[in-house]
């Protein structure tokens, strides 16, 4: 280990607390640690299909390796991302802009849809307990179940949950727990390839199914001590509240249907009432009115049918 890598580390430690004792009612503090998210609101969408997803995790890592930073955990949503991250705020902001823009570009080379993510707001909030940081983290993992996917929170594939503590060696484990079997390193020339890129540096990583391996870049084994163990994980996993995220600024629907089968509601009855299927070209009045149908013929919450009509919760929540 580099003297550089082991004074960052040791940083990270120090500031997460992770050595200080456990003391019971007590939060230790945190320093240097963000939640940063983009709000759903602003775009249609950020990935349409699995390969966007492929690509969109390949990218954390593409930019990541430019930036001196700690990811903690992170989830892309169709519409959203989530990334708890450590080190300096203008760093990390660096680097969720840098992400933003590349996405942003993919969008525009893939789908032909010039600086979509223009208007996307991402917001952040400092996280300053060890208690908090890990109510943060299990929130962001449990986002794509709260958002109604059909997926068992540590097995969605488009986030770093997965990571969390698993152990080799045996029948149970995934794929890209398994050496022989599904991981293998990235060659120059496919590192070249897959990133666009002409450097020449060591790329020795892991890569499976066409993607590299989240450990790659998120810092797994502070996030378990942090956790100290499986079942303190799942404690939080179980129990975290997420209106101590929304207290501060978080974004949290409470789902009755899945949000891709509300979009396509939204799109099916907007081109009924208003024969468009395109939000951004209705005013506030016809907004609300799309609202009110959808909330008349679907068991949804207010918070996920005002997001998709692209009205303001706080405003729009008493008129529905």
């Amino acid at each position: 280990m580099s003297q550089e890598v082991g004074n960052r580390l040791n940083k990270l430690i120090e500031d997460l607390g992770i050595e200080k004792p456990f003391v019971k009612g007590v939060d230790n503090p945190v320093f240097n640690c963000w939640h940063f998210y983009t709000d759903g609101n602003s775009v249609e969408s950020m990935f349409w299909d699995k390969s966007d997803f492929i690509d969109g995790m390949n990218r954390i890592y593409n930019v990541f390796r430019s930036i001196n930073i700690d990811i903690l955990a992170f989830s892309l949503m169709d519409t959203h991302i989530h990334f708890i991250l450590h080190g300096e705020l203008e760093r990390c902001r660096v680097f969720i802009h840098e992400y933003i823009r590349r996405t942003s570009m993919h969008i525009s080379t893939k789908h032909g849809l010039v600086k979509s993510l223009g208007s996307v707001k991402i917001h952040h909030q400092p996280i300053d307990t060890d208690r908090y940081l890990k109510t943060a983290i299990c929130y962001t993992f449990r986002n794509a179940t709260v958002g109604g996917l059909r997926y068992n929170t540590l097995d969605y594939p488009w986030s770093s949950a997965p990571l969390m503590f698993k152990k080799g060696n045996t029948w149970a484990s995934p794929l890209w727990m398994n050496n022989e079997t599904g991981v293998a390193n990235m060659s120059k020339r496919e590192f070249r390839t897959s990133f666009k890129t002409r450097r020449s540096e060591s790329t020795d990583i892991r890569i499976t199914c066409g993607i590299v391996f989240p450990g790659e870049y998120v810092n797994v084994k502070i996030v378990e001590r942090l956790f100290k163990s499986p079942k303190g994980f799942h404690y939080y996993l179980c129990n975290c509240k997420e209106s101590d995220i929304e207290a501060r600024g978080g974004i949290i629907s409470r789902l009755s249907i899945p949000i891709q089968e509300m979009r396509e509601y939204k799109k099916s009855i907007c081109l009924e009432l208003f024969g468009k299927n395109d939000i951004r070209t209705l005013d506030t009045a016809a907004r609300l009115k799309l609202a009110r149908v959808l909330k008349s013929r679907y068991n949804s919450s207010d918070k996920q049918i005002i997001r998709l009509c692209g009205l303001i919760y706080d405003e729009a929540k008493f008129l529905l």
